[in-house]
């Protein structure tokens, strides 16, 4: 199959699937599942000339099909909302904090946002773009980020300024309660 044929209907099955029933918590390599997206996103990456850089990534306890849907959002996005002839550059990393938990960075230079709208952006078909805006979606994506990030105990928030790109970090603990 190639990579054409096999990165739509690919990730759409997989979408659905994470929508119909959660997986239990299991050890994640947070750094696989990033390939996984990004090969997805195969056709994306090309067609933008995209540049994604991917830095030392954690493994932790999580639900493995919500944590490809969680970077499918956010990678998808960061190639979605490019300045117009603009090449996209996305960087992933993560830092360990004091108290044990990891902070995972998705950022990017684009178009970027007002931060002010910040709350608005995680809520559900709200969009920062008109509906007949340049950008498809349905406002629904990072909607579902911030209800898998909350699931797995965690937070989401973002860093931007128009026009000069958007951080996300993701707060997640490495480790599930008992």
């Amino acid at each position: 199959m190639q990579p054409a044929e096999r990165a739509r209907p690919a990730g759409a099955t997989r979408a659905q699937s994470r929508r119909a029933k959660r997986e239990p918590f299991r050890e994640v390599d947070v750094y696989a599942v990033i390939q996984e997206v990004l090969s997805d996103l195969e056709i994306t990456i090309k067609k933008t000339g995209a540049e994604v850089k991917v830095g030392e990534l954690p493994s932790i306890q999580a639900d493995p099909t919500q944590i490809w849907q969680l970077f499918q959002n956010l990678i998808g996005n960061a190639l979605k909302f490019h300045k117009e002839g603009g090449r996209p550059v996305v960087d992933l990393f993560s830092t360990t904090t004091d108290d044990g938990t990891f902070q995972i960075y998705v950022k990017d230079n684009g178009i970027g946002f007002e931060e002010q709208y910040l709350d608005r952006i995680f809520a559900p078909f709200k969009r920062l773009h008109g509906r007949r805006s340049q950008y498809e979606g349905t406002g629904i994506g990072l909607a579902i980020c911030k209800k898998i990030v909350e699931r797995h105990g965690g937070s989401i928030t973002a860093k931007s300024t128009p026009g000069h790109g958007a951080t996300f970090i993701i707060t997640l603990p490495s480790k599930q309660p008992d």
